[in-house]
């Protein structure tokens, strides 16, 4: 019912940047935290940021002061900016989104994942 689409991935080198994008479409009534998480092949999934309707941003230690989440409510779209990236920031990157559909009832979706590879 909310269908998630996520763009941006790619290879770069390390101190370059990627800006990643995911668009949420379907029958929501509201949108409320959006987020991005990073998966590797050795790791479990963690939270990279997130960002509330409101606003309040939180990241991963590791990202702060690189990253930059933003969101556009308007296009219910959610970005991260991923500047100074390193080969450790390689990773398949999903966005999360949760809130409320129309009949009330809670959700959460994931995209699909989208491929960052950082070469040193």
């Amino acid at each position: 019912q909310v269908q998630l689409v996520e763009s941006g991935g790619g290879l770069v080198r390390a101190g370059g940047s990627l800006r990643l994008s995911c668009a949420a479409s379907g029958s929501f009534f509201s949108i409320n935290v959006m987020g991005w998480y990073r998966q590797t092949p050795k790791s479990q999934r963690e939270l990279v940021a997130s960002i509330t309707s409101g606003g309040n941003t939180r990241y991963l230690d590791s990202v702060k002061g690189r990253f930059t989440i933003s969101r556009d409510n308007a296009k219910n779209t959610v970005y991260l900016q991923m500047n100074s990236l390193k080969p450790e920031d390689t990773a398949v990157y999903y966005c999360n989104v949760d809130g409320l559909l129309r009949d009330g009832r809670s959700y959460i979706s994931w995209g699909q994942g989208t491929q960052v590879t950082v070469s040193s």
